[in-house]
């Protein structure tokens, strides 16, 4: 359609976005978007050219529009800068019939749909839980995506270790990385497991989101052997592929805010990740199920689970038979037990390797030479 034909229902200013200056045009509401009829001035006595056409689909408009709107700026998501301003409340209002996703209503539906999805995603979710026998919280930390749990892990971690240094002696690092690698490989996760060592007295271990693991100082140098560590961190990966940290999180926040999480909101969630992980503790289930994945990454490894067994029981014998290590509630505490020490003992019989050499072990033992601790 030439523009000899185009008969505007409204005139309106036009600037293309390359040039400053802007121009009168007609407008009209065409059948696919708004037609916008130019003049040529260099055309002569030659025929306007065709009215362009911006389709409804592809529209912005600088404030939504409404039933008192008085006039529209038009924006075309294909010709940036371009704008197109039409002083009319009439206009205004029919646009809001041609194209219903500028206005104001669609605007709030915007805001609101991540919410209204949350809901909609924790009743299904709770509904798949209760068909698969699991928790709504543990499924829905099976569904947050990747980039998520590894925020979250580094958030957890700078906000348990703050203060402490993290030890990195080079032949203690590579020591480290070679019992890791061993243990994550037998694993079979989606991805391997990062650990730190943390210059820290207290003897513990835990795991973060996004198979993130801290050791301190203090348990390295409570171990006899390096089996009695790879015990340990074994245990920890078998928290990190139950999810149990990431349910931990769903639990703290609930469910509707982690699924808002995983659909890309909750920035404020995000930022105060670590003041909710340092409260969390896992049940004794928890412990149980990690004790489970542990024996089973100690096989597949080839490594001895006995070490772990003597690490409890001696644990269990410097805090006077049968108490549980004394470690702050902050972290999620793994008190050792006479029953756990033989469920490890029983899953022995397998052909084992030692996971370091003597060389290697006594590497990791000195991973934060260089370090001036503080007295814990």
């Amino acid at each position: 359609m030439h523009s000899d034909a185009f008969q505007p229902s409204f005139e309106g200013r036009f600037s293309d976005g390359v040039s400053a200056a802007s121009e009168t045009v007609g407008v009209r509401l065409g059948k696919g978007g708004i037609e916008i009829g130019r003049r040529n001035p260099d055309a002569g006595g030659a025929s306007p050219p065709a009215p362009l056409v911006w389709p409804y689909g592809a529209l912005a408009v600088a404030q939504p529009l409404a039933a008192h709107s008085i006039d529209v700026l038009v924006s075309y998501a294909h010709q940036p800068g371009a704008t197109l301003f039409v002083p009319s409340g009439t206009f205004a209002r029919a646009l809001a019939e041609a194209a219903p996703q500028l206005t104001v209503g669609a605007e709030r539906w915007r805001h609101a749909r991540p919410w209204v999805l949350a809901a909609a995603l924790v009743g299904l979710v709770a509904a798949l839980a209760a068909l698969g026998g699991l928790t709504p919280a543990r499924t829905v930390a099976g569904f947050l995506p990747d980039k998520i749990r590894v925020k979250l892990g580094e958030q957890t971690i700078a906000a348990m270790t703050e203060g402490k240094a993290k030890c990195e002696a080079p032949a203690g690092r590579a020591a480290l990385d070679l019992m890791t690698r061993r243990l994550s490989d037998a694993a079979g996760g989606t991805r391997p497991f990062d650990v730190v060592v943390a210059d820290w007295g207290l003897v513990n271990a835990f795991a973060a989101p996004g198979e993130r693991i801290v050791l301190t100082r203090g348990l390295i140098a409570q171990a006899d052997s390096a089996d009695e560590v790879a015990g340990v961190l074994a245990h920890e990966m078998g928290h990190g592929l139950e999810l149990h940290p990431e349910t931990g999180f769903v639990r703290a926040i609930g469910l509707a805010a982690a699924t808002e999480l995983m659909l890309g909101g909750g920035g404020g969630t995000m930022a105060n990740v670590g003041l909710i992980l340092v409260q969390i503790a896992y049940t004794r289930g928890a412990e149980t199920e990690a004790d489970t994945q542990a024996i089973r990454i100690m096989k597949e490894a080839r490594v001895a689970p006995t070490g772990l067994a003597q690490f409890f029981r001696r644990l269990l014998k410097k805090e006077g038979g049968g108490k549980s290590l004394k470690v702050p509630d902050v972290l999620s505490t793994h008190p050792p037990s006479e029953e756990r020490a033989r469920r490890m003992e029983a899953s022995a019989g397998y052909a084992t390797t030692p996971i370091l050499t003597d060389q290697q072990w006594k590497a990791l033992k000195a991973i934060c030479a260089g370090i001036k601790s503080d007295p814990d």
